[in-house]
């Protein structure tokens, strides 16, 4: 019997990915024997400071990367907005599976039930520049307080700081079974979701033709495409956490409509434009927009 060694963090988010990718590889490859080893990576032992002061993208995968290319581990699970824009040498990403939810979500106190309802100075957790600058384009009266931690420590803080809501990814609060909780689920429009988010990232060695056969049993066109013209955004602008940045594709026909948002640490500038091009190349159509958009934030006039 084959045995594949599936590497992930120890998060129960990150379990509960791992176990669904699992799933759904055991329900096509009954044959394979799969286990689970839970890597612990910087992003996961800091957790006094928030993402951009303790790195860059990457945060989250370096020491599961270090583990595939030993070979301790044949598969590595990532979500998929986790991951830097170039790979390591002698890896690569075999086929993503289907997306969950990509929109960002409020989970509000007692009382509110949309970003409208929120009274004027709510304050609002996040530890995500992206999601700050844009809320505060909607509202900005708003007070942004920084918040780091797993989904459950995230919730707490509602009541542990008193802060009216926090915002997180749809897909994480799906995932976790959690959607009862969900009070608002934010247009894409008003707030562009990060590149490939809710998408899963399931990385391989480069040269294993076998598990790259394996995990694209459960790979998913559709989502295939949208991430790539995301991530070809991402690349783009060449993105870090340190400014908000944001890419959200949507197949319309034969034709692919792409957003992209790119803005500067401090919030003051932010551009947000959107491009349709072929679905044949999604990822020189983010590029392409990348590259508009690199050059409006250069003139940006506010």
């Amino acid at each position: 019997m084959m045995k594949v060694v599936v590497g992930t963090r120890g998060s129960k988010l990150a379990l509960t990915q791992t176990n669904w990718v699992i799933d759904q590889l055991k329900e096509r490859n009954p044959q394979v024997e799969f286990e689970v080893k839970i890597i612990k990576t910087k992003g996961d032992l800091i957790q006094h400071l928030s993402l951009d002061k303790i790195g860059d993208k990457g945060l989250f995968v370096k020491e599961i990367e270090q583990q595939l290319l030993d070979k301790e581990i044949d598969i590595a699970v990532h979500s998929m907005k986790d991951m830097p824009s170039t790979l390591p040498a002698g890896l690569r990403f075999a086929g993503t599976p289907e997306r969950e939810d990509p929109r960002d979500v409020l989970i509000l106190k007692e009382g509110y039930k949309n970003i409208d309802d929120l009274p004027r100075g709510a304050k609002i957790g996040t530890g995500s520049k992206r999601r700050k600058y844009q809320l505060l384009k909607y509202r900005p009266d708003l007070e942004i307080v920084p918040i780091r931690g797993n989904i459950d420590t995230r919730i707490q803080k509602i009541k542990d700081e008193n802060l009216d809501g926090i915002v997180l990814a749809a897909a994480g609060m799906i995932r976790a079974g959690m959607t009862e909780q969900i009070s608002y689920y934010f247009p894409v429009d008003l707030m562009v979701p990060a590149p490939a988010q809710g998408a899963l990232a399931i990385e391989i060695r480069e040269n294993d033709l076998e598990i790259e056969s394996l995990v694209n049993s459960i790979k998913d066109e559709v989502t295939q495409v949208r991430v790539a013209a995301e991530r070809g955004f991402l690349i783009g602008v060449n993105g870090s956490c340190h400014v908000p940045m944001g890419a959200y594709c949507e197949i319309v026909g034969d034709q692919l409509k792409l957003t992209g948002l790119y803005g500067n640490e401090e919030g003051s500038k932010l551009v947000i434009k959107t491009l349709e091009g072929s679905i044949e190349s999604p990822i020189d159509l983010g590029v392409e927009l990348a590259q508009l958009v690199l050059k409006e934030y250069e003139n940006y006039e506010g």
